[in-house]
């Protein structure tokens, strides 16, 4: 594969590909992030920022030896484009998702797949989150709104019986944990061909730079 090659490039040429390594959920969680980048404002960058993560994030699925997948972890995407280029081409390749999508995105489906599999990690409760933190919770916490229990926060972010990690703080507040919780979470949890593993699970073992840089490169399109 070509080096430095645009994320919506290497999607739109791997589609079929795509589309057969993943279930129909994962499809339409997909679909809706590339529809969320076609909708955003080209001039906002914090936005189009935030959408293009959303389709990293999205792409996490993918087994680790897929052309696509390699270049979310490896480096080998170029740096994100400009707001209107990543806009128009993320238009283009919603045309395309939508012409081979039989079945309606709906909230509830992403939810059940996404969402409530992330739910099923241990976590902490508002109070007990709030007891490690001496009753001050740092907003770069990720929060995640559980319908039944109310918001949940993940305990692989704060030392074993102690307070958050430091490095937890800042990787969450470069994958905006703020605005979007599950994906940051998403990205903790799941697993990392670049790491060697789930980031969560390399906390402690990893120098904290590496998670960092890892984070960065999700964001940044080096990774």
């Amino acid at each position: 594969m070509n080096s430095q090659r645009p994320l919506l490039d290497l999607v739109a040429e791997h589609l079929d590909s795509i589309r057969t390594h993943f279930d129909d959920a994962q499809r339409q969680l997909l679909l809706s992030r590339v529809r969320a980048l076609a909708e955003t404002a080209p001039d906002d960058n914090r936005a189009v920022r935030k959408a293009l993560q959303g389709v990293r994030l999205a792409l996490l699925p993918l087994p680790f030896e897929h052309p696509v997948r390699l270049a979310v972890d490896s480096e080998r995407l170029a740096g994100p484009p400009v707001g209107p280029v990543a806009v128009g081409e993320a238009r283009m390749l919603l045309a395309q998702l939508t012409e081979q999508t039989d079945t309606p995105v709906t909230p509830e489906t992403i939810v059940e797949t996404s969402q409530r599999r992330l739910l099923t990690a241990p976590s902490l409760s508002e109070d007990e989150a709030r007891a490690r933190c001496d009753g001050a919770v740092p907003s770069e916490l990720i929060r995640l709104p559980d319908p039944e229990r109310g918001p949940r926060y993940p305990d692989f972010q704060f030392v074993r019986d102690g307070r958050p990690y430091g490095v937890v703080l800042k990787v969450n507040r470069t994958l905006l944990a703020d605005i979007d919780p599950w994906g940051a979470a998403a990205w903790w949890l799941g697993g990392n061909s670049r790491l060697g593993g789930p980031p969560a699970s390399l906390l402690g073992e990893l120098p904290d730079e590496e998670l960092d840089g890892a984070a960065r490169a999700l964001v940044e399109g080096d990774g």
